[in-house]
C-alpha cells in the first residue's frame, strides 16, 4: 500500500488505496456499455462485431493503463460516442468508404493529434482558455451528462409529437429503477458512504434481474478473435487528397471534445490550478493522441478520455489507479464478456426502437448534479465572461455534442470582447480557435 501510495502521490491528493479501487470500479461500470455499443455500431458498416469488442476492449485498457502510469490522472480512455457515429454511418455507409480506408483516415488524424501534442499546440490551447469559459465547460458537461443519464434511463425521451423531448414513461419499471437508483446514491453520498454509486447500480441490478431488464448470461467466456480488424487500415487510400477533408475533420471533432472532458474533469478533482492550468497536461494529451493511433491499429474507431471519468472522480478517485483499476476491468471484460454485458448492455421495452440502460443512468444524473458547483467560479458580474459561459453551458446538452457546446463560446468570447473595446483581454490562441470554429461550420 505504501509502494502504490508513493507510486501515484494518492496520500498526498487526499486520497486511500481503497477509494481509487472503487472509484476505477465505479468509472468502468459507468463505461461498460461501449463494448457493446462500440461493436454494434461498428458492424453496421461490415467490420466484424467480436474483432471490435476485442478491439474496444484492448484499446481502452492499454490508453487507461497509460494513463494511469504517464500521467497519473483518474481519467480513463475509449472509443468515442458520436465520433463512432458519424465514422460508421457518414464515412463507411453514406460516403461509401471502405472501413480499412476509414480506418486509416483515424489512424493519419491520430498521429496528427501526436504531432500537435509534441509542439505544444493542444497544451497551449487549454491554457489560453479563460477560467469562465473553463468554469463554463465544467458546468456544460455536468449538464450534458445528467441530459444523457435521463435518456439512457427513460424519463427523458424524443418527442415524436414534434417537440425535441418529452417525459418518458414514468410508470414503466425500467423507468422507476433509475430514479430510484439516483435516490439511493444520493442518500449515501449525503451519510458519506464510500461505493455510493456502485451500490445504487447494484440495488438496481437485483430489482431489475427477475423482471428482465437486466439479464444474466453468465460469467466467462473465451475472449473473440481481433485479427479481422487487427492492422487492417489502408493508409495508402487514406493519405488520398480526396479524404483530406475528412481527416481534419476527425481531428477536430476529437480535439475539441478532449479540451472539454480534461478540463472538466481536472477542475472536478480539484487538479486544475488556480490560475486555470492543469500540471502534466502534456503527458495528458500524449496519451489521448496515443491511443486513437493504437486505437486504429486494432481496430476500432478514435479513442478519447471519457467524460464518465467523472462518476469516478466523484466517488473520490484523484490518481492515475483510478485509471489503471478501469484498464484492468476493460482487459478483463474479454474473458468476462457475458458479465460485462449484464452490467453494460442495454434494455429494448417490447414494441420500442430505443434502448434504455437503467443500470448506468442514476450514476450519470447524479455527476452531472454534482458539476454543477463550478457555476460558482463565474463572474456573473461581467457580461463579456458570464455570456459566453452561459452559452458553452446550454450548448453542450443542446447540441448533444461538447464540440458544438465549446464553440459557442469560442466563437462569442473573443467577438464579444472585440465589440465592447477589452480585447487585449483575449489570448490570441483564443482568436485563432474562433476562427476555426467558424471555418468548420462555414466548410467541413
Amino acid at each position: 500500500m505504501s509502494f502504490l501510495d508513493r507510486c501515484f502521490r494518492i496520500s498526498e491528493r487526499n486520497s486511500t488505496v481503497k477509494t481509487e479501487l472503487i472509484a476505477g470500479l465505479t468509472t468502468f461500470v459507468t463505461m461498460a456499455y461501449i463494448i457493446f455499443v462500440q461493436p454494434t455500431i461498428l458492424s453496421a458498416g461490415g467490420m466484424d462485431f467480436g474483432a471490435v469488442l476485442a478491439a474496444t476492449c484492448i484499446s481502452s485498457a492499454l490508453a487507461s493503463i497509460m494513463m494511469g502510469l504517464y500521467a497519473n490522472y483518474p481519467i480513463a480512455l475509449a472509443p468515442a460516442m458520436g465520433e463512432n457515429i458519424f465514422f460508421t454511418f457518414s464515412v463507411i455507409i453514406a460516403m461509401g468508404i471502405p472501413w480499412p480506408t476509414a480506418l486509416g483516415i483515424i489512424f493519419v488524424s491520430g498521429v496528427l493529434f501526436l504531432l500537435l501534442t509534441f509542439f505544444n499546440v493542444r497544451e497551449l490551447m487549454i491554457n489560453a482558455i479563460p477560467m469562465s469559459l473553463k468554469s463554463g465547460i465544467a458546468v456544460g458537461i455536468g449538464l450534458f451528462i445528467a441530459f444523457i443519464g435521463l435518456v439512457y434511463g427513460g424519463v427523458i425521451v424524443k418527442d415524436p409529437g414534434g417537440g425535441v423531448v418529452k417525459l418518458g414513461d414514468v410508470k414503466s419499471l425500467h423507468v422507476l429503477l433509475p430514479l430510484l437508483g439516483l435516490l439511493v446514491i444520493a442518500i449515501l453520498s449525503y451519510l458519506r458512504v464510500k461505493g455510493a454509486m456502485i451500490i445504487g447500480m447494484a440495488v438496481v441490478t437485483t430489482i431489475a434481474l427477475p423482471f428482465g431488464i437486466v439479464q444474466f448470461q453468465g460469467v466467462a467466456s473465451a475472449p473473440p478473435s481481433i485479427m479481422p480488424t487487427f492492422f487492417k487500415m489502408d493508409l495508402a487510400a487514406a493519405l488520398s487528397p480526396q479524404y483530406f477533408p475528412l481527416i481534419l475533420v476527425f481531428l477536430f471533432m476529437t480535439l475539441f471534445d478532449t479540451v472539454g472532458t480534461v478540463v472538466g474533469v481536472t477542475q472536478q478533482a480539484g487538479l486544475m490550478k488556480e490560475d486555470g492550468s492543469v500540471p502534466k497536461l502534456r503527458q495528458i494529451l500524449m496519451t489521448d493522441a496515443t491511443a486513437t493511433v493504437a486505437g486504429a491499429a486494432l481496430g476500432t474507431s478514435t479513442v478519447v478520455t471519457y467524460i464518465e471519468s467523472s462518476a469516478g472522480v466523484q466517488e473520490g478517485g484523484r490518481t492515475g489507479l483510478t485509471a489503471i483499476v478501469v484498464g484492468v476491468l476493460f482487459a478483463l471484460a474479454l474473458f468476462f464478456e457475458p458479465l460485462a454485458k449484464m452490467l453494460g448492455g442495454g434494455f429494448r421495452p417490447a414494441n420500442s426502437q430505443l434502448v434504455f440502460y437503467p443500470v448506468i443512468a442514476p450514476a450519470l444524473i447524479f455527476v452531472g448534479a454534482m458539476l454543477m458547483r463550478s457555476v460558482t467560479r463565474i463572474d456573473f458580474s461581467d457580461l463579456t465572461e458570464s455570456l459566453p459561459a452561459f452559452l458553452v453551458i446550454i450548448g453542450m446538452p443542446l447540441t448533444y455534442s461538447i464540440a458544438d457546446g465549446l464553440a459557442f463560446g469560442f466563437i462569442s468570447y473573443p467577438i464579444i470582447k472585440l465589440c465592447t473595446g477589452r480585447v487585449k483581454q483575449v489570448h490570441w490562441i483564443m482568436h485563432a480557435m474562433c476562427v476555426i470554429f467558424i471555418l468548420r461550420y462555414a466548410f467541413l
